[in-house]
This record gives C-alpha cells, structure tokens and sequence, in this order.
C-alpha cells in the first residue's frame, strides 16, 4: 500500500463521514425553517464554492479536511434582515435548537446502520471461530484449549465467527468479567472450558486481545508457496511472485508457510536467502525484512501471502447473511452495541483503567483505512462505519465546542427556564477548547510514537 493509496482511503473515507454529519445538522435544519448559509466540507482557505437553491446556500470545501459546519442565520453572528429573522438559529425553540444539533451525530449512528445493513444482507464471509494450539503458559492453555475446538458460546451467548469472538472476549476482559465458553471438538463432543480473562493486563488487552489469551486462528496445514504480493513490499522489491515455492531459507529447509513465517518474524531487518523452485526452474533470491513492532518487540515481515487450498478453506468460513429485516435489526444492534462500547473505552481511560494510549489521531486513522482498503471493499467499508460511530460518539461527548457540548447548555435551558448566561458560555468555550486542543495533541503524539516504533 502506497503513501498515495493511504491517502487517498483517508480523504474518501473522511470527506464521507464530514459529509454525512454536516448533512444531519442541514437537513434538520431546513425541515424546522432554518436558514443556511454556507455548508463546508473541511476549515480554513477555500479551494472550491458554488451556490445553490433559493436561499443561495453556499457550499465549499476548504484545504484543511479535518471536519466541516453547517453556518446558519443567526443575529448573534450578525446583522440579519427583520424579513427573516424568524428564520434565524437563535429565534427557534429551545427543542428545534437541540433537533438540529443533535442530527449532526444521529446521521453518523445511521450511515454506521446503512452500511452494517448492506453488508449483511449481501453476506460477510468470516473465518468460524475455531482455534488453534495456544501458546504455553497462556489462559487458553491453562484452559485446556486445543486445536481444532470450535467455540460456539461465549457466558450462554451464540458466536458464529472469529471477529464475533475477539469482540466478545475485549468487552469481558475491560469489564473483568469471569468467562465460559462452549466448544465443540474436533470429534464432535460438546465441551466447557473457563477462561481467566482477569490473567490478561491492561497493556495487554489495549494490543490484541485473543494473542494475549493464547487464542489463535485455526490454519489448515500450508504449503510454503507464495499466492500474493504486496505492492511495494520486500517482497515484490526482491522478485517473488504468486506461484513460488520456498524450499529452503539460509539453507536450512522448510516444510511449510507457517515455518517460513516463523523465521521471517524473527529476522527483522536481517537478509534472508530463499531457495526458490517455481515453473521455470530454481533460484536463490535475497531479501531483507521489514522490521515492524512496537515497545520494543520487533518482528519482520516481507508482504506475502500463502497460496490457500479453496476447497479446504471453504470449511472453515462461515457466510453471514440476512434478509431485510433482520438484517435492519442486527445493524441496529451492533451500531448501537459499539456506541456503548466506545462510551466504555473513553470512560476507563478517564478512570485511568485503560491507557490513552488508545486514543488515536488523523495519522494512525489514516493508516488503518489505507490497509482496510487493501483488504477489500468490505473492509473498508466496515471501517468508515466503525469510525462514524466513533465520530458519533465523540460529539456527544458533553464538552463545549461539540454538539454535546451545544446540547448540554439547551437541556440546562429546558431545566432552569431561560438560556445560559453568555459569561457561562464563553467560559465553557475556553475550557472546552483547552481540552480539545489537549485530546488532540495526546492523540498526534500517540500517532507520533507508533510511527516511531513501527
């Protein structure tokens, strides 16, 4: 994945998402008689603006793409024409104020659903939640995991796929909850097995989760043969190609991909000699790989992937699918399912329960959208939804300078009868973008630091 890829996955899925949320705040705002003046996709100097409608809206987009607004007729901002003052933001009632602010995060909840609903019912195919040998010495070990057990519930709750489970076990393992899962073996017996999530630390359950239990993905026995490259990788910079044998690395021979893996993590940044046997005969090719990690644990990688047996493949994938309706309903659920837990997250990091290292800014955003577009359509998809529920959330958060922050001064207005105090405000204004400019600068220097450590 190209730096110019990258980008453009970010841009797209932004422009997405501002647009979406400002079109909440719009919508809602015309519906009750507002007057909009401009609506603008991003900050600061324009690059682009027309106008358009009867009341000559004017809408732009400006060069930095960090969010967006909605700018309606209001006599606090300006001097407006007695003919249409009743069309101005202030003159509304306090219940329209909270309709049209509250519609920026609500049109981020429904595009979340919009997308969950498409991809479920054209079907998502997932691996099946079945694990492979845990490492020594983990909770799955301790356990009695063993490889080829699939897990069908988890504390009475039905699981179908990999994802489903990794999300199940995040939420038990913050909330330390006692864990009880139902397997079926490799013979087909029903079993339990009990988990201690509470063995797994915070630094831990803020990586990956299931690693950190011990749980892995169930593979099928790999031949070491390439089945795709990476664009731009080690890989591809060394000349390896899909249908390439690895026979031998440094000599030494290797039986399988999972082999090969295994000694590409541990030689970071170290060359590597591979024996190469495809249609055209042998050869020996030198690759370096990429030293990737973070805190210290390095690891490498080159950017290939093995060619996989489809037919074995197929038994272990499960297709999630549902009509309309259901279909509706479990996006529904699972919108309003990650809501909860982001509230979660963001309340144990205030707690000190959880790292703010967790928080993450524009860069690392960038980054995952990049390699959820590589992936697929699917993916990426799954991913802007993730983060409109995410940018939902954030701002309903009840921090000035947010529509959280809007909504609590008019429920303040609902409860003692008349508007805040415009001393209230402009002390509110001050302390919410103190603590803004603080979220951000946390979040660019979380981003700063994965960079640097890979």
């Amino acid at each position: 994945m190209t730096l110019i890829h990258t980008l453009v996955a970010f841009i797209i899925a932004l422009g997405v998402l501002i647009v979406f949320h400002e079109l909440g705040h719009f919508v809602v705002a015309k519906l009750v008689g507002v007057k909009v003046l401009r609506f603008s996709v991003g900050f600061g100097r324009q690059l682009w603006a027309r106008r358009f409608g009867a009341d000559k809206t004017e809408w732009a987009v400006a060069a930095l793409p960090l969010g967006g607004y909605v700018k309606m007729l209001d006599e606090r901002e300006g001097p407006v024409d007695p003919a249409e003052a009743h069309r101005a933001f202030n003159r509304q009632s306090v219940g329209k104020r909270i309709a049209i602010v509250a519609a920026g995060p609500i049109a981020n909840f429904l595009l979340a659903i919009a997308i969950y609903w498409l991809l479920l019912l054209g079907g998502i195919t997932e691996p099946k939640a079945i694990v492979g040998t845990p490492e020594p010495g983990t909770p799955a070990a301790a356990a009695g995991f063993v490889s080829g057990d699939r897990i069908v519930r988890v504390n009475g709750e039905p699981i179908e796929t990999w994802q489903a489970l990794r999300w199940m076990l995040l939420d038990l393992s913050i909330e330390r909850k006692p864990v009880r899962v139902e397997i079926v073996d490799a013979e087909g017996h029903v079993q339990w097995r009990d988990l201690d999530v509470k063995a797994v630390h915070g630094e831990q359950i803020e990586g990956d989760v299931l690693a950190a239990l011990g749980l892995r993905l169930f593979r099928p026995a790999m031949a070491p043969v390439i089945g795709r490259v990476v664009s731009g990788s080690a890989a591809e910079n060394a000349g390896l190609k899909a249908g390439d044998r690895i026979t031998a690395v440094d000599g030494e021979p290797v039986d399988s991909w999972d082999d090969f893996v295994a000694i590409v993590r541990k030689s970071p940044g170290n060359p590597l000699r591979l024996a190469i046997d495809d249609v055209s005969g042998e050869r020996e090719v030198l690759i370096t790989p990429e030293a990737t990690g973070k805190e210290g644990e390095r690891i490498g990688r080159i950017g290939a992937a093995a060619s996989v047996d489809r037919e074995a493949l197929r038994d272990l994938l499960v297709e999630v699918r549902y009509g309309p309706v259901e279909a509706l309903s479990a996006a529904t659920v699972k919108t309003w399912d990650m809501s909860i837990f982001s509230l979660r997250m963001l309340w144990k990091m205030v707690t000190g329960e959880l790292s703010w290292r967790n928080l993450s800014g524009p860069v690392t955003i960038a980054d995952y959208a990049g390699q959820a577009a590589q992936v697929g359509l699917g993916p990426y998809l799954s991913f802007i939804a993730l983060i409109s529920i995410s940018l939902g959330v954030l701002n309903l958060l009840p921090i000035p300078l947010l529509d959280g922050g809007h909504l609590m001064y008019y429920f303040a207005e609902v409860v003692k009868g008349s508007p805040v105090s415009e001393r209230a405000m402009e002390l509110g204004q001050r302390v919410g973008l103190t603590l803004l400019l603080f979220l951000m600068a946390f979040a660019f220097y979380n981003d700063i630091n994965r960079l640097l450590s890979g």
